[in-house]
């Protein structure tokens, strides 16, 4: 019998991350910086795997194999096969990340017979002086853009984005975007792992070199016009790909037949009730409930996120 499941965090350990995710996982290196938690992923070599449960130690793509639309939806199920469709993940910025870009499906497809990225953010904290990089603050052209990138003053040319906690952005494939240092945030986004970096500060990876940058194949993908304002009426954030709903406090939700509901908490404590069972919600939490739960309640002084197809 299915039930809300919880899956083992995928850890990673970047150049830019900070410390607020280490208790997620059991890291050796006291020293190690955390950038990004995978809480549910159904990226190759990245799968997620049940951490608890009758279903312990078995992996999504493997769940998804035996139960199909049962797990993820019939109409999951119908379009992505056993691929999930989304990664959902927690982000710790302790530096500025890299100024990146993401190909739609199109090339995704035809350069990496992979999906494209289009993804959304929530912030769950941020320092007082935090920002976002989000497109270009003018129309811009192709010499522009160049001549800025090998002068090193990209960012003169990008929208700087002032943030606080609760603020949520959606960033489609073809926007050059960064996160910048004190950002803490919660990031729904296409199954892909597909980044084109753009411009990296001429900072150096672990093994002592600077990382690579793919110019030429953003420059192809690019949007250089401003990024546009998205309303998205009663949801946080909706698309094709995905929808994500928030809630401020208990609420019930039904999660019906055509998709699954991954739930996030980003902040405070409460419980879950889901199929006759309890499950208790703290921040950083993450359970999958899927396809056909029905109804199910949190409680408490908890914030979540719903995110489904």
């Amino acid at each position: 019998m299915l039930y809300p499941l919880k899956f083992k965090p995928i850890l990673k350990e970047t150049v830019w991350g900070g410390k607020r995710l280490a208790n997620k996982g059991n890291i050796q290196n006291p020293d190690a910086t955390i950038g990004e938690s995978w809480e549910i992923s159904g990226v190759q070599d990245n799968l997620s795997v049940v951490s608890e449960g009758a279903l312990a130690d078995n992996t999504l793509e493997e769940l998804i194999g035996v139960y199909m639309g049962d797990l993820v939806g019939d109409h999951v199920y119908d379009t992505f096969g056993i691929e999930f469709p989304l990664l959902i993940k927690y982000i710790d910025a302790q530096q500025n990340l890299s100024i990146q870009v993401h190909p739609d499906d199109a090339i995704a497809k035809e350069r990496h017979h992979a999906y494209g990225k289009t993804e959304m953010w929530y912030l769950i904290d941020a320092t007082p002086d935090a920002s976002l990089i989000l497109g270009f603050h003018k129309d811009t052209d192709t010499s522009e853009y160049l001549a800025h990138l090998q002068k090193g003053t990209l960012p003169d040319l990008l929208h700087t984005q002032p943030v606080r906690r609760g603020d949520c952005f959606f960033i489609p494939a073809g926007t050059v975007h960064a996160i910048n240092a004190g950002c803490f945030i919660a990031e729904i986004q296409q199954n892909s792992n597909i980044t084109y970096r753009v411009f990296d500060y001429n900072r150096v990876g672990a093994d002592g070199k600077t990382r690579p940058l793919h110019v030429e194949k953003a420059l192809e993908v690019t949007d250089l016009s401003p990024a546009e304002e998205l309303d998205f009426g009663p949801h946080l954030g909706k698309s094709p790909y995905f929808t994500v709903d928030r809630h401020q406090g208990g609420f019930r939700g039904m999660c019906g037949g055509e998709s699954f509901h991954a739930l996030l908490v980003t902040a405070g404590t409460g419980a879950l009730r889901c199929g006759g069972e309890e499950h208790p919600l703290a921040p950083g939490g993450c359970f999958f409930l899927p396809a056909g739960s029905g109804a199910y309640e949190v409680e408490g002084g908890c914030e979540t996120l719903i995110a489904y197809v």
